[in-house]
């Protein structure tokens, strides 16, 4: 893909695609579809509008036609699996208008309607639905229709679901300013390993400071500092967790100018040191 576009349009007749994930572009983008995303064998950093946060193997997330957002993949010391995930695209008019007004389908719309803040289902859920997608890659006609139904069942009937953007932000960004944005990001993920000032990001953005931040807060719902942080806080998770790296070691590989500040800024994300983080994982 190129990492310039920010719309992408899947074509399919019936308004209905179900797929394996093999690519890891992780481009900000949006498109008019709902998008389901089943992610199996991997993990990483999802960006959903204004939410940032880790993912793991069967983390699973609906959202709303138009929500820009990216999954950022870690791939470690090997590539990721050929089909390290499952994404289901549909549009409302897939299921039909008049469909969607009956009584028996008020959870649904109460679903779409919910989706317009991101939603991150159970790892339960996620193993309910991940039958049903599966056979969506395969199968046609009324079959596929009949297993989007049995996905849309396990999502209404989902308890343990969380949303993930703030109520405020929702789809209010500036959809002109996605393709932007999209570069924005991706310089960051390129480079957040290394010092990074607002001065210098915003002369490449062609953007004096003030106008970066302003712009930056509006389209991602936070500061550009709090999401550089975000981001190497996340990356310094799954360092901690996946690897034996000593922390100082993991703190300068992720972008912190010194341990005290890395500690500072972990436990301001995350709520407990980074040696304690990593403890929890070496008793579970």
């Amino acid at each position: 893909m190129d990492s310039g576009k920010s719309q992408i349009t899947y074509n399919n007749s019936s308004g209905i695609t179900a797929a394996y994930i093999t690519d890891t572009a992780g481009i900000w983008h949006s498109h008019k579809e709902y998008e389901l995303v089943l992610n199996i064998a991997c993990n990483g950093t999802r960006i959903i509008g204004d939410s940032v946060e880790l993912f793991d193997k069967y983390d699973m997330v609906l959202i709303a036609s138009g929500m820009p957002h990216s999954w950022h993949y870690y791939k470690g010391e090997k590539d990721l699996p050929e089909n390290h995930g499952m994404v289901l695209h549909f549009t409302r008019s897939s299921i039909g208008d008049v469909l969607l007004m009956q009584p028996e389908l008020k959870c649904v719309n109460k679903l779409l309607d919910e989706s317009e803040r991101g939603i991150v289902f159970s790892v339960n859920d996620a193993l309910l639905t991940e039958k049903y997608l599966g056979q969506m890659i395969n199968h046609k006609g009324l079959d596929k229709i009949i297993d989007l139904f049995c996905i849309l069942r396990i999502l209404c009937k989902a308890k343990n679901k969380v949303f993930l953007c703030s109520d405020e932000y929702k789809k209010k960004y500036d959809e002109r300013g996605n393709k932007k944005m999209a570069d924005i990001y991706l310089y960051i993920r390129e480079n957040y390993f290394r010092p990074v000032t607002l001065q210098e990001i915003s002369e490449i953005f062609e953007m004096n400071s003030f106008s970066f931040s302003r712009f930056f807060k509006k389209n991602s719902g936070t500061c550009f500092i709090e999401y550089l942080n975000r981001i190497r806080t996340n990356r310094a998770c799954y360092l901690l967790r996946e690897t034996e790296y000593p922390v100082h070691d993991i703190a300068a590989e992720c972008g912190f100018s010194s341990i005290s500040n890395f500690n500072k800024q972990f436990r301001k994300t995350e709520g407990k040191s980074p040696s304690n983080y990593r403890a929890q994982f070496k008793t579970s």
